[in-house]
């Protein structure tokens, strides 16, 4: 941990501008993988994160849209055979855009899967064999979504209240490995990421990108799990690796330590929507330190109905109304802020009950006390109105007034966002608390903050030690990287 002086009583849009000078030359600390006991033991119905951020449609640069990425399922296994990750067929995914200050949906986008074991077509074509993939009605090489040697295939419906804007849309195909995904990886059989363009991305990916005729963009398939953290020696009472803070930033990249990302080597199973910015409600609220914006909130959640009968034969019965079972917006609230006794109840609840029932978490964050008690710092551990600016509502507060936002290999690009310097024409941050990118190094943003507020007269950087992902990421939708090949991950750190 470092300290850096700033002048106090600055208005916010300086205030910023402080915060970035002083935090550019300085050295730096899960989402929502693990956040609440009863959605952990559920976990195709268990939000990991959730990305919202102004960009460009995939195939036309010229048009600016809000693209929004869920991951679910922490912790997948790529090697995971012989089934491997599918969607949940009895959970309602969806993605809502709300009013960013009192976190009430406008609009809402539903995803529903088909079934995970269909005995005939067209989910199944070959019932006969233990394989999924490499032989359904021909063996060999996967080379078109749906083809003769994927056994399984999963489609999706995508509605919008009660418009219905795609059926039959086809979920990527897993990364088997490189004699049935070829395409996924390169020459040694590892995942192959970092595409610049549409045309960059690899062939399953590319079939899986699919334009509505309402305008939207859809994806929905598995993908490289884009957090990085070393969350194992956070939760050890900050382990001293996360405080061995000897890199630079000044590259907004780069960054040595000791620590260890817990997430490397594991997937997710991700959907994903472009909306077009001109189709978007567009309301003001404060942005926390760039003052007034205009823009939407996004969160996502997950709901299974209300009744469940296994029959005896194995099958189940779903019937009653949908009841909402894990939600997610911004990184680390319920997971790091929210005490046990609420875990649960939050993500049964909706963003416009947080004011009422969550607050005291952000303006009273028991993190800064166990910082306080472990290292004998002296961070503010009440009065903490910074941090209710960003998760009071729960919802990710994006700035739709802006151009499209740098992303991670692009010149300007900060994992720090605007404490790195990198913010979008002077409007708002490039990155989260903007919105969140994939790339952004939402836990050293975060523990900064609870460090340094509420003045920020003195800026404390504290950080984790993990700087990147283990993959690139995409620089076009879905963004999120290649996902991993079983035969080639090991995600043990040692021996």
């Amino acid at each position: 941990m470092k300290q850096h002086s700033s002048p106090p009583s600055l208005p916010r849009p300086l205030l910023a501008a402080s915060l970035c000078a002083a935090l550019c030359g300085a050295q730096l600390l899960a989402s929502s993988h693990s956040d609440a006991p009863l959605i952990k033991q559920d976990p195709q119905a268990n939000l990991t994160d959730v990305y919202a951020f102004v960009g460009t449609r995939y195939d036309q640069p010229a048009q600016k849209v809000l693209n929004v990425l869920v991951s679910v399922r922490p912790f997948s296994d790529p090697g995971d055979g012989v089934i491997y990750e599918r969607f949940a067929d009895d959970a309602l995914y969806s993605i809502h855009l709300a009013n960013p200050t009192t976190g009430a949906t406008l609009t809402r986008y539903d995803f529903r899967f088909s079934k995970v074991n269909p005995q005939t077509g067209p989910g199944l074509k070959n019932p006969g064999t233990i394989l999924s993939y490499g032989l359904g009605t021909a063996a060999g090489t996967i080379t078109t979504l749906g083809d003769a040697q994927q056994n399984y295939t999963q489609t999706y419906t995508v509605t919008k209240g009660n418009a219905t804007l795609g059926t039959q849309l086809k979920v990527a195909v897993p990364n088997v490995g490189k004699n049935i995904t070829p395409f996924y990886n390169d020459s040694t059989g590892r995942a192959a990421s970092g595409a610049a363009t549409f045309a960059e991305l690899d062939t399953y990916t590319q079939q899986a990108i699919q334009a509505l005729p309402s305008g939207e963009v859809v994806f929905a398939g598995p993908r490289d799990d884009g957090f990085f953290a070393d969350t194992p020696a956070i939760f050890d009472l900050l382990d001293s690796r996360i405080l061995d803070n000897n890199g630079s930033l000044a590259d907004g990249l780069g960054q040595d330590g000791n620590g260890v990302d817990g997430f490397k080597g594991f997937n997710v199973l991700t959907f994903a929507i472009q909306i077009p910015l001109s189709s978007l409600p567009s309301l003001p609220y404060e942005s926390p330190f760039f003052g007034s914006a205009t823009g939407v909130g996004v969160y996502a959640s997950v709901s299974r109905q209300r009744t469940r009968l296994l029959k005896s034969d194995g099958d189940a019965v779903n019937s009653g109304p949908w009841v909402q079972v894990n939600r997610l917006a911004n990184p680390l609230f319920n997971e790091v802020l929210v005490a046990l006794k609420d875990k649960d109840a939050y993500n049964r609840s909706t963003p416009t009950a947080d004011a009422a029932k969550f607050k005291t978490y952000s303006e009273n964050p028991e993190l800064a006390g166990l910082i306080n008690l472990l290292y004998g710092t002296s961070f503010s551990t009440s009065g903490r109105a910074d941090l209710s600016a960003v998760y009071i509502p729960d919802v990710i507060k994006v700035d739709t007034r802006t151009d499209a936002v740098k992303l991670p290999g692009q010149p300007g690009f900060s994992r720090l966002g605007f404490i790195g310097g990198d913010t979008v024409g002077g409007l708002n941050s490039g990155g989260w608390p903007n919105g969140r990118r994939p790339g952004d190094d939402s836990v050293d943003i975060a523990l900064t903050a609870v460090a340094s507020g509420p003045s920020y007269s003195t800026v404390t950087v504290v950080g984790d030690n993990i700087a990147s992902n283990d993959l690139q990421y995409h620089q076009v939708f879905p963004y999120l990287a290649t996902p991993h090949a079983g035969p080639t991950v090991n995600q043990r750190t040692a021996p």
